[in-house]
């Protein structure tokens, strides 16, 4: 919509597309409607639009205004009645000024008590404390000596590591090793099964060559002897089908001389005509004589091509068998080469894969390893990163055992939730993960010492998680689901992770906050606390602790040890290189001149097979030749008799009757004729039964048994046998390698397991000797257990102590503000006293306890609410009056609007109407009904007019017309249905000029027109489209659009398929005038 009208049309004309349904709609369309048209023009629908949102907004004030005064109204009420309970209200502050002062000195004597006794309990505390060290020292000595014990377990453990990688490569070497060998067995199997196959199908070739060979022998023998009597029959039907054809000719002969006398008036008239019949006949002679020549030249060079067939076979057959001898050879020393060439590539193989992984492996351990500590420690806080080093540094010096790491370094989990992870955490991913509370006041004290930085500890044995309920929803999912680690550190994580959901994206972490009390987060890093916060923003992914320690975690190995063996592995490499090139370079030339021979080889197969066909096929024309040769032979000498008896024929008497001997041959041939038909028809039949079994025999021969003579001969002359033996043979060579592999890997597997033996039996003699001093330790450790219960013990009094303290502090601050006489009025008063005095200024206050206590601050509260709500009324009611303006305004602006409608679209009413009716005119009326009339109508045309200032006004469009120019104008209800037509495209023309367009669209709006009315119409629009530089797109049945138009398509329908194409002006017209003519007709 806001294209079109950034092209030029208006939203609220709906003109542009003139339907003819639309100019009929005009024409009976009432005053009150035409108005409503005008207004659609005018835009005034903005204006009421605008109008009623003003009048319901006045009713929405009006609403609130009565529900301010109904408020004041009882704010009034409730100001008395407050003002009522202030002097109550003032008695009771007084009593309980005093309630709090005696409260006060009570709190204050039981706290001084509270103080008192836990100066006591500290000093009891230092002397276990001092005496607990004293034996703790002592557990220190006996952990020295399990030190060593430990040290030797793990350099021992570290071996059996080592020998157990090593016992896991040569168990690797050895199930490869079985598995190569089971393969080569399996290959040597299959090679073996490939080879029985083989010489089976060669034997079974053979079986069929021969059984093939005797049908061969068997058809051609048959043929051999069908062959004398099937030349025999053709000869003989020849000669009969030649001596009727001449006895036929002798009798056609003598019929037509007998016939001559009728037929011809005088001896020069036959014999023109019988020189006629002569060089017709020597015409065909010549043609025949012609082809016979022809069919002899093809029949010889038959014959020849033949000759170079078989000459041709003979030469490829010799040729085969000598490539077949060097593809033997050629197998042989590729099968020998290629066995050499595996175990180099197999070597090479190893050394390769150990290479790339060791080269890899060193390039990117070494750079991730280098940038992953530097970030990390980047983004590490100073005291942090130090703490942590101390950490490691203590427990390596101090063998501290129970210290698991940071929460980072124990944690694994999904990138994806690498942010939310972090910033869930924060900081606490750094906390350092211990068994108990002991061990971490362990490597405090030592941190203190040595001032190490800080470090916070998570004790497993004092973590109490939170319990938390999760909501069902695939949109949530508990943070620390999505964790991986020890189950024996899930407190740790519980603490640290438990309270907080991972939630698809921000509207549902809002929503399970709200709903559920949990801490969200989503994948980015936005969280939602369960009080309403709400944190986030852009998290670099780039700086990510856990990311940097998750590389750091992986790829702190063995690099040195790595290099090392590289180097060995690439000079293991550049040897085997050199040795794997000459095989190839030997390999790759026995392999093409194997693949050049192979390639001859099938080459020469194809082409005897080729050739084989072909001679079969030439044969076939050969055959077909000499037939046709034949024929056209036993025409020539029929064309000649007939010829030479023409000729006799010329020149002798021309008579109506035969001489005796003439009519004796006459009656002598018809049975001779009636006898050789008979004997003619019993020797085709014969000969076709004798060349049906003939061509059957040398179909079979031809397209099956020489075909299949052909394929059994080349399976047997296959050489595939030989190559599959030769890697039979290279396969069970490999296979005796593999076996003794395997053998040596068994040997290396016994070795490596006495030694691992050997290893564990010193393990469990340390092992005895450490749960020896175990025990010890734990004898002394039991006493210190009982030390440290006195001090828990001692703890617990002082915590009840400081608990006792806290809530006396707590009562005196929730007293509030005192004055300063409140301090001392009672300080030296006994606690029974001061308890008794408290009880009767509490039984005082009990008879105020219907008092308002917040009748002051009500009172002040009303007060405000009642100012700020007549500031309220007072707005409401400005606002109201400026609406009123508004609604005025609105009024008079849409009045404005439809009156300058008006006055254009009847000056051009008036100026289109002139066009179209040449002598009439036409004007629009406005008639209007003033508030208060009694329905006189005052009527106004499209001249000034004064504004209507003393109420509204309803108004209506009328519309008054002269066709003939004289006399007094019409009403629309008065005019012929043509003549409404002319009027509603006047006013049509009348609004598109008032709001002009690029083109418009006209559907048949000259369908009800008058012919003189339809022209005019077409030079307006002709008229406009060339001023204006309007398109106008119109469709019609009429002549009169067509002469003015600039391009005229054409709409034809023919199986049930629509066309539009560009036609002619004349074409048009002729059409139209074709379409009138048949519509009279019918």
């Amino acid at each position: 919509m806001n294209l079109l009208e950034s092209a030029g049309f208006s939203r609220s004309n709906p003109y542009y597309v003139v339907q003819q349904g639309k100019i009929a709609s005009l024409t009976l369309m009432k005053d009150a409607e035409r108005l409503d048209l005008l207004k659609e023009i005018g835009g005034t629908r903005v204006y009421e639009e605008r109008r009623r949102e003003s009048l319901k907004i006045m009713h929405e004030t009006g609403n609130k205004r009565k529900q301010i005064i109904e408020v004041v109204k009882y704010l009034d009420e409730r100001l008395k009645e407050l003002d009522e309970e202030k002097e109550d209200l003032r008695k009771y502050q007084q009593l309980d000024r005093q309630r709090k002062s005696l409260e006060y000195t009570i709190y204050d004597k039981e706290l001084q008590d509270a103080r008192q006794k836990l100066a006591k309990v500290e000093e009891e505390r230092d002397k276990v404390s001092d005496k607990s060290t004293t034996m703790y020292n002592t557990v220190l000595e006996s952990e020295e000596k399990c030190k060593v014990l430990d040290k030797d377990s793990k350099r021992l453990s570290k071996e059996l590591q080592v020998l157990s990688k090593e016992k896991v490569a040569v168990e690797s070497r050895s199930t490869e090793a079985i598995k190569r060998k089971t393969q080569l067995e399996l290959d040597c199997r299959d090679l073996k099964e490939r080879i029985s196959r083989s010489s089976r199908v060669k034997n079974d070739a053979a079986k069929q060559l021969e059984f093939v060979k005797r049908e061969i022998l068997e058809s051609t023998n048959e043929i051999e002897v069908i062959k004398p009597s099937y030349d025999a029959l053709k000869m003989q039907e020849n000669e009969m089908t030649k001596g009727i054809m001449e006895r036929e000719k002798k009798l056609s002969i003598l019929y037509q001389k007998q016939g001559r006398a009728t037929q011809f008036p005088s001896k020069a008239a036959r014999d023109k005509w019988l020189q006629k019949e002569i060089d017709e006949l020597e015409r065909v002679l010549s043609s025949n004589q012609l082809q016979e020549q022809k069919l002899q030249d093809e029949f010889d060079n038959l014959n020849a091509q033949l000759r170079d067939i078989d000459d041709f076979i003979k030469s490829r057959k010799a040729n085969l068998s000598a490539l077949e001898s060097n593809i033997n050879q050629s197998n042989d020393g590729f099968i020998t080469s290629k066995g050499q060439r595996d175990k180099l590539q197999d070597e090479r193989k190893v050394l390769w894969e150990r290479e790339n992984e060791l080269s890899s492996e060193i390039e990117k351990l070494t750079s991730e390893v280098v940038k992953a500590e530097k970030n990390l420690d980047h983004a590490t806080p100073g005291d942090i990163r130090r703490g942590l080093t101390s950490v490691r540094r203590i427990c390596d010096q101090y063998r501290i055992e129970g210290v698991f790491g940071s929460l980072i370094e124990l944690l694994e989990c999904d990138e994806r939730f690498f942010t939310a992870v972090e910033v869930t955490a924060g900081n606490s991913l750094f906390h350092v993960v211990v068994d108990s509370d002991e061990t971490a006041t362990k490597i405090i004290r030592h941190l203190n010492a040595s001032k190490g930085g800080r470090v916070t500890f998570i004790p497993l044995n004092k973590v109490r998680p939170p319990h938390v309920t999760c909501p069902q929803n695939d949109d949530v999912v508990p943070l620390v689901k999505k964790l991986k680690f020890q189950d024996n550190y899930s407190k740790a994580f519980s603490q640290v992770f438990g309270r907080t959901v991972v939630c698809r994206n921000l509207d549902v972490a809002a929503r399970v906050a709200r709903t559920d009390g949990l801490d969200c987060i989503t994948l980015e890093g936005d969280q939602v606390s369960k009080k309403g916060g709400m944190t986030g923003g852009f998290y670099d992914y780039r700086r990510s602790k856990l990311k940097f320690m998750n590389i750091i975690k992986q790829n702190t190995r063995v690099i040195n040890m790595k290099k090392k063996e590289l180097e060995e592995v690439r000079l293991q490499l550049q040897d085997i290189d050199q040795k794997i090139t000459e095989k190839i370079t030997e390999q790759q030339k026995i392999d093409a001149d194997r693949a050049h021979h192979r390639s001859e080889v099938e080459q020469l197969r194809q082409d005897i097979a080729d050739a084989n066909k072909q001679k079969r096929s030439t044969s076939t024309a050969l055959e077909k030749k000499e037939k046709l040769l034949s024929n056209v032979r036993t025409q020539i000498e029929q064309l000649n008799a007939s010829v030479a008896q023409k000729q006799a024929e010329m020149g002798t008497d021309l008579v109506d009757h035969l001489n005796p001997e003439e009519r004796v041959l006459l009656t002598r041939l018809n049975p001779e004729i009636k006898e050789m038909k008979e004997k003619l028809m019993e020797c085709r039949s014969k000969l076709m039964e004798i060349e049906t079994k003939k061509l059957e025999l040398e179909t079979n021969l031809s397209t099956n048994l020489l075909r299949r003579q052909q394929e059994l001969v080349d399976i047997m002359s296959s050489a595939d046998d030989e190559m599959l033996s030769a890697e039979a043979e290279s396969n069970q060579k490999e296979m005796d390698e593999a076996k003794s592999l395997v053998d040596e890997a068994t040997e290396e597997l016994k070795r490596v397991s006495a030694s691992m033996n050997n290893i564990t039996k010193k393990l469990k003699e340390i092992k005895i000797e450490d749960d020896r001093l175990q025990k010890l330790r734990v004898d002394y450790e039991k006493r210190l257990q009982e030390e440290a219960e006195e001090l828990e013990q001692l703890i617990s009094n002082k915590n009840m102590l400081l608990a006792r303290q806290e809530e006396y502090s707590k009562k005196i601050r929730d007293l509030g503000p005192l004055s300063s006489d409140a301090f001392d009025t009672y300080r030296r008063k006994g606690a029974k006293e001061l308890h008794k005095m408290l009880h009767k200024c509490n039984e005082q206050l009990q008879q105020f306890s219907h008092v308002n206590k917040k009748a002051l601050d009500q009172y002040v509260n009303f007060t405000e609410q009642r100012e700020e709500l007549q500031k309220r009324q007072a707005e409401l009611d400005a606002g109201d009056e400026k609406i009123k303006e508004l609604i005025e305004v609105l009024d008079q602006r849409k009045d404005e609007s439809i009156e300058r409608t008006f006055k254009g679209v009847a000056r051009n009413f008036r100026e289109v109407f002139s066009e179209l009716v040449q002598g009439g005119h036409g004007f629009l009326v406005m008639m209007k009904k003033k508030d208060g009339d009694n329905g006189d109508d005052d009527m106004d045309e499209d001249g000034p007019r004064t504004a209507d200032t003393e109420g509204r006004v309803e108004k209506y469009i009328g519309v008054k017309v002269s066709f003939t120019g004289q006399g007094e104008t019409q009403s629309m209800k008065q005019l012929s249905g043509g003549q409404k037509t002319v009027v509603a495209l006047a006013l049509i023309f009348a609004i598109q000029r008032c709001d002009p367009a690029p083109f418009y669209l006209f559907d048949e709006i000259d369908a009800a027109l008058d012919p003189q009315y339809r022209t005019a119409v077409g030079n307006m629009i002709r008229r406009l489209a060339d001023q204006a530089n309007t398109q106008f797109i119109t469709t019609t049945f009429r002549p009169e659009l067509v002469k003015v138009a600039d391009k005229i398509y054409g709409v034809t329908h023919h199986k049930r398929v629509s066309r539009v194409n560009v036609v002619s002006k004349d074409e048009a017209i002729q059409f139209i005038e074709r379409d009138q003519t048949t519509n009279a007709d019918q």
